[in-house]
């Protein structure tokens, strides 16, 4: 099969997914196959590369492998690579005392208009991880066979001004493609169950679960109005030209 830029992105979605659902792949070989093979479509795959080696970096540190996950992060920020606001999660702090990570960041341009996305992003993460778990407690005794999937905040559609903007848009996809998955598939485990309390010894309640019908329908309408309206809308007259990322240490990841 011919390697295009769009099959490699379809390729790191599905690792880093099943990863993230213990799926069993062999997420660092098909990390660095996806390296080789970006770096093999020239400019046009660079960002891919970027996006490879910064997972593999976040693997290795992740793993106690200081070392190897900054020679990672050094490659990624020379291909492109440029999320200072993930180089500020809690993991990573410890990293900022040491100076190849210090040359690696300062070595990081952004614009502002860009940053603005990367910390939209990664709210985002935060909220669909926040809103899964409320969603798992709400659904919790329903009598209803219904299923409720997660209401879930659209990807930006802006053309960045940096392609790096672009690796952090998959990796919210990952998690909620992985958060949605889960919460499919407890929703039919739930629905069915109920369907099985019915046909088997008629211990299903039909009032109780008309009625869980309607609050739950009314629940998911209020959950796809507000993740509608939090769809990341850019500034008006936000810069776009080229910057240092801030300050080492000056940005807050996202609560």
């Amino acid at each position: 099969m011919v390697t295009t830029v769009n099959s490699l992105i379809s390729r790191l979605q599905d690792l880093l997914l099943g990863h993230l659902t213990n799926s069993g792949v062999d997420v660092v070989a098909g990390l660095h196959d996806i390296v080789a093979r970006a770096s093999a479509l020239g400019p046009d795959g660079a960002w891919l590369a970027a996006a490879a080696h910064a997972d593999l970096s976040d693997l290795a540190v992740a793993q106690g492998q200081v070392d190897l996950g900054l020679r990672h992060l050094d490659a990624a920020v020379d291909a492109g690579y440029n999320d200072c606001v993930a180089l500020h999660v809690p993991t990573v702090l410890p990293l900022h005392r040491d100076p190849r990570f210090r040359a690696a960041y300062g070595r990081m341009r952004v614009t502002q208009a860009d940053l603005d996305e990367f910390f939209w992003l990664h709210r985002e993460m935060r909220i669909a991880v926040s809103d899964a778990r409320t969603a798992t407690v709400d659904n919790i005794g329903r009598l209803d066979t219904g299923v409720s999937p997660l209401a879930l905040a659209p990807l930006p559609t802006r053309v960045p001004n940096t392609p790096g903007v672009l690796i952090t848009r998959i990796h919210l996809a990952v998690i909620q493609g992985a958060l949605q998955r889960s919460a499919v598939k407890a929703e039919f485990r739930r629905s069915s169950g109920n369907t099985a309390l019915d046909l088997i010894d008629g211990t299903w309640d039909p009032t109780r679960a008309r009625y869980d019908a309607r609050h739950a329908d009314d629940h998911d309408t209020r959950r796809h109005h507000a993740a509608q309206a939090r769809a990341f809308v850019e500034r008006p007259g936000v810069a776009t030209d080229l910057a240092p990322c801030p300050p080492l240490g000056s940005l807050h990841y996202p609560a």
